[in-house]
């Protein structure tokens, strides 16, 4: 159905949600139950690990970096980790703004534990933890969205009370019961997030944090343990063109698909990479005990994969021993093939190659 839609203009006219084309056709519902198959093994396996919180920071730093791709803002695996252990401050731009996300992840984490509900205010404030500024609902006029090409292809609502009333109604839809599947109204809520647009930049980002944290508060995942970011990526151009369609010509169907498709390929991808860490835990703590004895403890083993890069204040921190006693088990780790060291200014940092190669592998 062409609706007459005009990219050059304001969409004011956006219709609140939700929806009133149908949302729960045949094909929706088949997929939203193999999608939320998928999800609840994820979220089984995340639940029954001994320390879940031990992958938590790499996966966020993975969704990070991911996310931040996708708005063209790209930096390595091995420059992130380093500069997150590292004590000397990344001046890497691109690093920052993805620490910086990692950072609106948390905050939005820590802010629905003490009141689980999605609002404006949260939103404002995860942009500027983002942006690490004072952004809130745009006010000037004039933003709009181009492509490659430099063509104008939407141009969001405009006004700041005509955006504040989107919202509005975008946080009743989040926040109140109704019968809609979980899986389906996360795709609705994003969707809208991204038509509103209401800041003048950070708006991606804000609106795939928002997606993890609708995740937890649906009860659909304990810990939002997820690279959703990754699908986007991979499938960039059929996003774009998905949420598209629907501003044009409201095909919900194959733009709510693709979201299912997106949490089930996540979840399938993200339960190997879990499986193939715990394996690799497993290996490693049984060759440490092995060949290190004196050395080895669960602890060490929980400390060496936390984070691909680890050093001696870690080890301290966790009472692993005196800085002399945990330098020494560091460089026997060396020794024996379990750590690299690099040096990052004046300070030493231990490397867990085999950590790193699961993380970057696709």
């Amino acid at each position: 159905m062409m609706k007459n839609f005009d990219c050059k203009k304001p969409y004011n006219n956006l219709p609140p949600l939700p929806p009133k084309a149908d949302i729960e056709t045949k094909k929706i519902l088949k997929k939203t139950i193999s999608a939320g198959r998928a999800l609840a093994k994820l979220n089984g396996t995340l639940q029954n690990l001994p320390n879940p919180t031990l992958f938590i920071d790499t996966i966020y730093l993975q969704e990070a970096k991911a996310s931040s791709e996708i708005e063209n803002i790209i930096t390595t695996n091995d420059e992130l980790y380093k500069s997150l252990v590292a004590d000397k401050k990344t001046e890497h731009a691109p690093t920052k703004e993805v620490l910086s996300y990692k950072e609106a992840l948390w905050l939005g984490l820590e802010q629905i534990k003490k009141k689980p509900f999605i609002n404006t205010n949260l939103c404002i404030k995860i942009v500027q933890c983002i942006k690490e500024n004072n952004a809130s609902i745009r006010t000037i006029p004039g933003t709009t969205l181009s492509n490659s090409k430099g063509e104008i292809i939407y141009t969001p609502p405009s006004g700041e009370m005509i955006i504040r009333d989107k919202l509005a109604n975008l946080e009743k839809f989040i926040n109140e019961e109704d019968k809609i599947d979980p899986l389906i109204k996360m795709a609705l809520l994003h969707y809208q997030f991204e038509a509103i647009h209401p800041f003048a930049d950070g708006n991606g980002r804000t609106g795939r944090i928002l997606l993890l944290l609708y995740l937890k508060l649906s009860g659909l995942l304990d810990t939002p343990a997820i690279y959703l970011s990754d699908y986007i990526i991979k499938h960039k151009v059929e996003y774009y063109k998905r949420l598209k369609a629907v501003t044009e010509n409201d095909e919900w169907e194959a733009y709510i698909l693709y979201m299912l498709d997106m949490i089930e390929v996540t979840s399938i991808n993200g339960l190997n990479r879990l499986k193939q860490i715990i394996t690799t835990i497993e290996k490693t703590a049984e060759q440490i005990k092995n060949k290190l004895p004196k050395i080895y403890s669960k602890d060490l083993i929980d400390i060496l994969f936390r984070l691909p890069y680890t050093k001696r204040q870690h080890l301290i921190d966790e009472n692993i021993g005196n800085p002399k006693t945990v330098g020494n088990y560091l460089q026997k780790l060396e020794e024996n093939g379990f750590l690299k060291s690099v040096k990052v200014g004046k300070e030493k940092l231990y490397l867990n190659q085999q950590l790193l190669k699961i993380l970057e592998s696709k």
